[in-house]
């Protein structure tokens, strides 16, 4: 399988939410309920929103096995050397056949010369935590973020460094 990245622009915003709801219902179901998975999506993922974060300097990547699109990550400097990884999704079904890890090596690239990535990530997506370790991640603290409309994102803030 032939994995490959393409920096999104505003014209794949629809495929960057179609890609969204794909993998988020299929992956957040048994980690968060339905009204938040809706309404996280909603927030995140409307075309306005990406939109939003497009313009507010939030670089999204497609990534595509064998020329499909399969997934997406969003990745923002946020001051010179230090990175926050928003976004990094891969459609379920495909996990476990190094598209992730290639794409973390295509994210590390992206980076450069970097002094600290960080990222949140929900603290029961046990599969994802234990993926961010093992590309060396370590987690810097636990904290309940709230996210609006009275749900809250319970995640680990993670970071890596060189």
């Amino acid at each position: 399988m032939s994995t490959t990245f393409r920096r999104a622009t505003t014209a794949d915003i629809q495929l960057i939410n179609e890609l969204a709801h794909k993998i988020w219902w299929q992956h957040y179901p048994d980690i968060i309920s339905d009204d938040q998975i809706r309404y996280m999506l909603d927030q995140m993922y409307s075309p306005g929103a990406i939109l939003a974060q497009i313009e507010a300097s939030q670089h999204y990547t497609l990534i595509y096995a064998d020329d499909t699109p399969v997934g997406y990550y969003a990745l923002s400097e946020k001051s010179p050397g230090h990175f926050f990884l928003h976004k990094f999704y891969i459609d379920t079904a495909l996990h476990r056949r190094g598209i992730g890890a290639a794409a973390f090596q295509q994210i590390l690239s992206d980076c450069g010369e970097y002094d600290e990535i960080a990222l949140q990530v929900n603290r029961r997506n046990i599969k994802a935590v234990n993926f961010y370790f093992k590309q060396g991640f370590t987690i810097a603290f636990a904290k309940d973020f709230d996210f609006g409309g009275g749900y809250t994102m319970d995640d680990f803030w993670m970071v890596k460094k060189p």
